[in-house]
């Protein structure tokens, strides 16, 4: 069912728009050397042959799986041949041009630059990383979306429908919610959606055959004379069950090292910062569902818990520890609802990261002033010679005054008014923002007054 013309590639119209860079390509005899950039069976394979046809171009195609730079090298030899004596122009195709090396991404540069080779590429990953940039910036980057459920649904109708490529010589039944259910199984995955649309087919199909071979009969009058007549058979009807049976488990679109593996724990993160639980169940789903190792996904909720809850609500931390342990415990797949209960609390706790900014600004202080000497009177004193000089002289011990606060300072003189933390007023942090201002008050107090112990 691959498209065998522009009028039948669906999904991707805006690519081949009028004014459109491609369009326009095809339309000056100019083609670019282009990557085309999108999740499996979006069409990038398809465009980049449809491309080639409709340029008049030698096409050569190959995976970067199976082949190396002895292969590139006898293809742009062969190109040159034909550049030369009719100039005709190669476009060499690329599936999978991410898993070239360097060394091998290099070779294409010059042939590109001169014009031997119109280059295309198809990846999945995202091509900022996987490509060097040198080659990089001789190609455009085009970029394919999964296909839509109606783009699906209509590839499906097709394929239900073709005589000659598709499944329309077997009588297929299939209602509309079905396609949109394949579509929806399909994840975008144009290649996905007719495997299984073939294999609930098959499962179908056997059932029929199955059941007439149960119920059979020899056949005499008229029923003779309709089959000898050519009168098609029942429609097949295929409804949810054989779709579902044909689907088994989905497969998710996942890279444990590769962009959407950043995407998505990206996305968990900034939903739970939101506070939408909905949205990081969800996310939470995607990764763990995919094969994501859940000690991973602990160790980011952890951090969740103490950057963005922080104070607000410490419970959050202790909560993220404990789920943490529990995913160490109890493995996959049980560990999942500990994982997602997490994942509630921490969507739906006061949010606060005055800790993150607390720390940040003392790290950039830490970092960008000389390394200044601890003050004397909060230095260690363990032998008598640091005693003479004075280490120690002076600390006032906290328990002995009232309320165990003291107007003494424990910064380094040239910091002595920094101020880092600065809590926001919700949560449980309140309590403790206006703790600290009752404190600091009091310290201000006894630093002004001069302060003695208590019957001092």
């Amino acid at each position: 069912m691959r498209p065998r013309s522009f009028d039948e590639f669906l999904g991707q119209a805006d690519l081949l728009k009028s004014g459109g860079l491609l369009r326009s390509a095809l339309e000056r005899g100019e083609l670019p050397s282009v990557i085309f950039w999108g999740p499996p069976g979006s069409g990038k394979t398809t465009l980049a042959r449809l491309i080639a046809e409709a340029s008049g171009g030698n096409f050569v195609a190959f995976s970067a799986v199976t082949s190396g730079v002895k292969e590139v090298r006898e293809v742009i030899e062969r190109a040159r041949v034909l550049r030369k004596a009719r100039s005709v122009p190669t476009i060499l195709f690329v599936d999978e041009i991410h898993r070239f090396n360097k060394a091998q991404q290099d070779a294409f540069l010059p042939h590109v630059e001169n014009g031997t080779i119109v280059l295309m590429g198809a990846t999945t990953e995202n091509p900022s990383f996987e490509v060097n940039t040198a080659l990089l910036s001789r190609m455009k980057v085009i970029v394919l979306p999964a296909l839509s459920a109606n783009a699906l649904v209509e590839i499906l109708e097709r394929a239900v429908a073709d005589k000659e490529r598709g499944l329309g010589r077997e009588n297929l039944l299939v209602a509309d919610g079905d396609l949109r259910l394949i579509a929806r199984l399909s994840g975008g995955d144009a290649r996905i959606a007719l495997n299984i649309l073939e294999g609930a087919a098959m499962i179908g199909l056997g059932a029929a055959r199955g059941a007439r071979r149960a119920g059979a009969k020899p056949a005499t009058g008229a029923g003779a004379q309709s089959a000898a007549a050519g009168v098609p058979p029942r429609p097949v009807p295929i409804g949810e069950a054989e779709i579902r049976e044909a689907a088994q488990r989905k497969t998710l679109p996942y890279d444990r090292v590769g962009e959407e593996h950043y995407n998505i724990i990206s996305a968990l993160h900034k939903c739970l910062r939101g506070s939408d639980p909905d949205a990081g169940l969800y996310w939470l789903a995607r990764m763990l569902e995919a094969g994501e190792d859940p000690l991973y996904i602990a160790r980011r909720l952890v951090r969740f818990a103490s950057e963005d809850v922080g104070l607000a609500d410490p419970e959050a931390l202790r909560l993220a520890v404990a789920v943490k342990e529990a995913v160490h415990f109890l493995g996959m797949p049980e560990c999942n609802t500990a994982l997602a209960e997490l994942t509630v609390y921490l969507a739906l706790a006061p949010k606060s990261n005055s800790v993150y900014q607390a720390y940040l600004r003392a790290s950039r202080d830490a970092l960008e002033h000389p390394p200044y000497p601890v003050p004397l009177h909060i230095r260690n004193a363990p032998t008598k010679l640091m005693k003479d000089l004075g280490y120690g002289e002076g600390y006032e011990y906290a328990h002995e005054f009232e309320d165990a606060i003291v107007g003494q300072g424990y910064l380094p003189d040239e910091l002595r008014d920094a101020r880092y933390w600065e809590g926001v007023p919700r949560g449980k942090e309140a309590e403790l923002v206006e703790r600290l201002k009752r404190i600091n008050a009091e310290k201000a107090k006894r630093r002004g007054a001069g302060q003695e112990k208590p019957g001092g």
